[in-house]
């Protein structure tokens, strides 16, 4: 599965929840939430104001936005509305990634035990899906 059928095929099964995803639909959506995120977060530490900033913490006097932006709030908005956009297509490829491991969705909630679960976790994606048809569909690859 190329990088934009991956796409495509995660916003298409925007809450399907039944099925399996191969590791290449699930790792191009994660590399394409991450590419976004990365691009909006950068915009947002590009705007601010830091050497407005940087003066009046050297000088004592408390910082008033001048000639810099200031705050960016239109990247923060973009990202919020990203986040919300992609938060059902991401837990929903989680969990058909997991059942091509011929693991349940409910294994998903491992990552909030402490240190160790988001790496199980991690493992659990990074596994080759079972071969063949299982209890949660037939095999993507085939």
């Amino acid at each position: 599965m190329s990088f934009m059928d991956s796409i495509k095929s995660c916003f298409g099964k925007y809450v399907t929840f039944a099925g399996r995803a191969p590791r290449s639909e699930f790792w191009f959506f994660m590399l394409f939430i991450w590419l976004v995120t990365a691009v909006l977060q950068g915009l947002m530490f590009t705007m601010v104001d830091t050497s407005g900033m940087m003066a009046a913490a050297q000088s004592g006097t408390p910082y008033e936005p001048g000639m810099g932006m200031g705050f960016p709030i239109v990247p923060l908005i973009l990202l919020v509305v990203f986040i919300l956009i992609t938060f059902l297509p991401n837990i929903s490829v989680m969990v058909r990634r997991l059942h091509d491991t011929g693991r349940s969705g409910w294994w998903y909630w491992i990552a909030l035990i402490p240190l160790i679960g988001i790496f199980i976790l991690l493992y659990f994606f990074i596994s080759k899906g079972t071969d063949g048809d299982n209890d949660f569909g037939p095999d993507p690859l085939a």
